[in-house]
């Protein structure tokens, strides 16, 4: 039962793989399709700054020991974060894997820097030249590394490293050997590492030579910014979303790239020409009267990524809840019909369930500490076949992921790199009404409050007549009249004074003052949370 269940959600056939970019006057927006279906989607709006992948020259402004980290200024409104033992490039190069994969940070020795050691390097004033790996999020700076790479079409270029190695993705043993001769043939100048991407797959070498000669000439131009332009200042900035997805997902597997942008048509056409001019057929305009995405469904697909609950074609759903910490995501059954019994069902859904986790994660472009609450599961085997689905699922996603087996508290915890905020945090602001709860307090907490309140301004003003009038929103106003009507009567009759209620429409649901009515003085006025 659990191959036949596991089958459901795989297939050999291949996918139509298509790209639909739309461009416009205050945005670029990207969609990547598998058989019609959403998989990736990237928003770039005009005003934006994205500086990741961006190199700049800076200057070191302080270095903290306990933290083992120093604040770089490279001419941004706040300073740049980096590790001490990502300052060092050489350090990085000792611990570069086999086959050219960097080691993850989490499996590299990092030195521990005594106090004062770091500053005999890099004193407070000196330059150093850093890489964005992450933008800045909330309060936070940008993250930064010493350690560069430049990633072209077939190649990443690894200045201050010797590397020549080729993309894991790569597993074709004959491929591999083939590529490594091309490497081993390409002039490379000293101090410059290579690695094949996994678009290098099938290319020809004379593709791989154009492709090293375009990162050579960008790290010229790198070389002599260092030499001439003073700190801080910017080396280096990626191309604008349009490109940045032509050159990272335009492989052998994509059928067809669509544009709605006469000029990024040529563009992209020209870019692609360069690399192979068979390929640049792939690429078509779009010239329909309705909007691209609405052409291609893509729309409707885009307002899933936004919601809060996702529904599943088996009729169970997910919820979202974004968080500034960390993201929580629940698994519901639903309107699910289908296995004959409880535990197939639970696990038909939890398998779904986890291809839809890691489709939502790449669309929402959420990361740090993932936690999925998965329908609970008896059996250890069913929770080892949705953990190793989950892994599968994302082996998509070009952001780094660490999956933790599920707990015994049936918990998933997992962690995605993190290198620019959400669509959600991007596109929408905090409601100025509930400022982000997405609540505010009843009618019914408000009669409380304001009865509370008045009881205090009363008690208060012994040598008073007690006459006050109390400005509320209309609709706790209604409350008030309607229901609370006698609790108010016996609070005057207890304090032998008056009360006037009179509604504001400008006032907010939490909001109301009281004062007092013979003189005009404000006794006491809510502060909205």
């Amino acid at each position: 039962m659990l191959k036949k269940l596991r089958g459901a959600f795989s297939t050999n056939k291949r996918e139509k793989k298509e790209i639909i970019i739309n461009i416009e006057p205050l945005e670029t927006r990207v969609a990547v399709l598998e058989d019609g279906r959403l998989d990736n989607f990237h928003i770039e709006r005009q005003a934006d700054n994205r500086i990741v992948g961006s190199i700049f020259k800076g200057k070191i402004q302080n270095l903290e020991d306990g933290l083992q980290a120093a604040f770089v200024d490279i001419g941004l409104k706040k300073n740049a974060f980096i590790h001490y033992w990502d300052m060092i490039p050489e350090d990085a190069a000792r611990l570069e894997r086999e086959e050219g994969v960097r080691a993850k940070s989490s499996t590299r020795k990092r030195k521990k820097y005594k106090p004062g050691e770091m500053e005999k390097i890099f004193p407070v004033g000196s330059e150093i030249i850093v890489q964005v790996t992450k933008d800045a999020i909330g309060t936070k700076g940008p993250r930064v590394t010493a350690n560069l790479s430049i990633p072209g079409r077939f190649l990443v270029m690894m200045p201050g490293t010797h590397l020549k190695g080729i993309s894991r993705k790569i597993d074709d043993v004959k491929e591999r050997n083939r590529l490594k001769k091309v490497l081993a043939r390409l002039p490379v100048p000293e101090n410059i590492g290579l690695i094949v991407r996994t678009a290098g797959s099938g290319t020809r070498k004379v593709s791989f030579a154009r492709d090293a000669r375009t990162l050579f000439e960008i790290w010229n131009d790198i070389e002599k910014g260092i030499r001439e332009t003073p700190p801080p200042c910017c080396l280096y900035s990626e191309p604008r979303l349009a490109e940045r997805v032509v050159r990272d997902y335009l492989t052998e597997d994509i059928d067809r790239i669509y544009i709605d942008n006469r000029e990024m048509f040529d563009a992209t056409r020209q870019i692609i020409a360069k690399f192979s001019r068979r390929s640049r057929n792939w690429v078509q305009m779009y010239a329909g009267e309705e909007p691209i995405f609405d052409y291609f469904d893509v729309e409707k697909q885009i307002e899933s990524a936004y919601r809060r609950k996702v529904w599943m074609k088996s009729g169970a759903y997910l919820i979202f809840d974004e968080t500034e910490a960390l993201v929580a995501i629940d698994v519901n059954t639903g309107r699910h019909k289908g296995s004959k019994s409880q535990e197939e069902a639970i696990l038909q859904v939890n398998l779904e369930a986890s291809e839809e986790v890691a489709r939502q994660l790449r669309l929402r472009n959420v990361g740090g500490l993932v936690i999925v609450d998965f329908i609970d599961m008896k059996s250890k085997r069913d929770q080892a076949a949705v953990y190793r689905a989950l892994k599968e699922a994302l082996k998509k996603d070009r952001a780094r992921t660490n999956v933790l087996q599920i707990s015994q508290l049936g918990l998933l915890e997992m962690t995605r790199q993190r290198v620019e905020e959400s669509i959600l945090t991007s596109a929408y602001s905090d409601c100025h009404y509930c400022r982000g709860r997405g609540r505010v307090k009843s009618p019914l907490s408000m009669s409380v409050e304001i009865q509370r309140r008045v009881s205090e301004c009363m008690r208060k003003d012994r040598n008073g007549t007690h006459s006050m009038r109390v400005t509320v929103n209309p609709v706790v106003l209604d409350r008030l009249r309607k229901e609370d009507e006698q609790a108010l009567i016996e609070l005057e009759q207890k304090f032998q004074g008056h009360l006037t209620f009179v509604s504001d429409s400008h006032f907010h649901t939490e909001e109301f003052t009281i004062t007092n009515d013979d003189n005009g003085k404000v006794l006491f006025t809510s502060v909205e949370s």
